[in-house]
């Protein structure tokens, strides 16, 4: 963008080019609807734990969403991808993952437990068997509430019945149906900001775990207890910001490096659309430029 006011130029038409993507399972014809935000390429998250999904992630995503219910599966996951993004010729420290959480916290650890058996008096079993049914692709009703849950090949989320059934802990369909009654398919953790933030301090020791991606038992109140209680105790301990230096995009504030994404990615060469055009097209570069010098309406 030029934006100049004098001029009264905003961009140089010639220069703004189609998305004009073609590809095996979609298309994207004309023109991106507003300017480019000055990081360019949007900071990459990826959510899919699955074989599948790491793979992808190992090549392409900075940020990695996860939802491992135990130390031991986050560890292990992790570990797997950090070690998929160094094969695939990254930097597997600058591939963040985030693990879903819930967090219950309160002045002590005597109120943040009240609050949580209280918020458990209104959960339904049915409906969070219904709800982790969704997930999973399992139908849970069939099952008695002692019967064990056993891996079953669905076309829904495959991560999750992975974690359920080869993990480092089996699952009751009732055991099930009480975790997914709050907060979802992620651990919670209750108690006050003392306690609450030593563990998240030892899970991130224990599995390399980047930060975490917060769920809500009731909202805004989990957030807005968050916010109040433990904040300010990880700031207390030096490890959550008390401010975010200005100016700064997101990648730059995740990654400490510049706001585009690094030439070692693969979405680097994507910078050049028209080379990349060109590319696909097979064209000769003389032809490809004295065309491309016309400009695009």
């Amino acid at each position: 963008m030029v934006r100049d006011r004098k001029k009264r130029i905003f961009a140089h038409p010639e220069k703004v080019h189609e998305i004009g993507h073609k590809g095996t399972f979609f298309e994207v014809p004309g023109y991106h609807l507003c300017e480019p935000s000055p990081q360019r390429t949007p900071v990459l998250y990826q959510a899919g734990a699955s074989e599948a999904g790491r793979s992808f992630a190992a090549r392409h995503a900075e940020c990695v969403f996860v939802a491992a219910p135990t130390k031991g599966i986050l560890k292990n996951y992790i570990a797997d991808l950090r070690w998929r993004a160094t094969a695939a010729g990254r930097d597997a420290q600058k591939l963040l993952t985030f693990n879903l959480a819930t967090l219950i916290v309160d002045e002590t650890d005597a109120k943040a437990q009240a609050k949580f058996e209280e918020y458990q008096r209104y959960t339904s079993y049915d409906g969070a068997l219904v709800f982790m049914s969704g997930w999973t692709g399992i139908d849970f009703g069939q099952y008695a509430p002692t019967e064990p849950v056993k891996k079953v090949e669905t076309n829904a989320v495959i991560s999750i019945v992975d974690h359920l059934t080869g993990g480092d802990r089996s699952w009751s369909v009732q055991q099930l149906a009480s975790w997914g009654g709050i907060g979802g398919l992620g651990p919670v953790f209750v108690g006050s900001a003392a306690t609450v933030a030593d563990i998240l301090e030892d899970w991130v020791k224990e599995t390399d775990v980047d930060g975490f991606n917060l769920a809500y038992a009731v909202t805004p109140e989990t957030f807005e207890d968050v916010v109040t209680y433990l904040v300010p105790e990880l700031q207390r301990r030096g490890i959550y910001p008390t401010c975010y230096p200005p100016g700064k995009t997101l990648r730059e504030k995740l990654f400490g490096d510049g706001p585009y994404v690094p030439s070692s990615h693969p979405a680097a060469r994507y910078r050049d659309i028209e080379k990349v055009k060109r590319e696909q097209r097979h064209e000769p570069a003389a032809f490809a430029d004295a065309r491309e010098a016309k400009p695009v309406w």
